[in-house]
């Protein structure tokens, strides 16, 4: 798990999937994404897990930050790869972060 915390506010993008047995390419792809998310502007970090439901929590300086990235051409192309084959199901949240608490502090 990342210890790291960001100063409040900020955004965090919650996204809970379920793969389908279709997963070719899937794996890299993941990677290419979170490569790709460290160079985008407003992007905090992120921590993710996946056992037979996948989580994965990016966190972003604000709103406009999480649009761009959403937006982004290499992102739409995965997002078309997710909906199309890679996943069963999936939800998006999206929620401000108003304070955290670590523990031990």
């Amino acid at each position: 798990m990342n210890r790291r915390s960001f100063q409040p506010p900020y955004y965090a993008v919650i996204f809970i999937s379920q793969l389908s047995d279709k997963t070719d390419g899937y794996a890299e792809m993941a990677q290419q994404m979170i490569e790709l998310a460290h160079t985008m502007p407003g992007f905090l970090g992120f921590e993710s897990a996946r056992e037979q439901v996948g989580i994965t929590v990016s966190f972003w300086r604000d709103e406009a930050s999480i649009e761009h990235w959403r937006k982004q051409s290499q992102h739409r192309q995965a997002q078309k790869l997710g909906r199309e084959q890679w996943y069963k199901n999936f939800q998006i949240h999206i929620a401000r972060v108003e304070r955290v608490k670590t523990h031990p502090e």
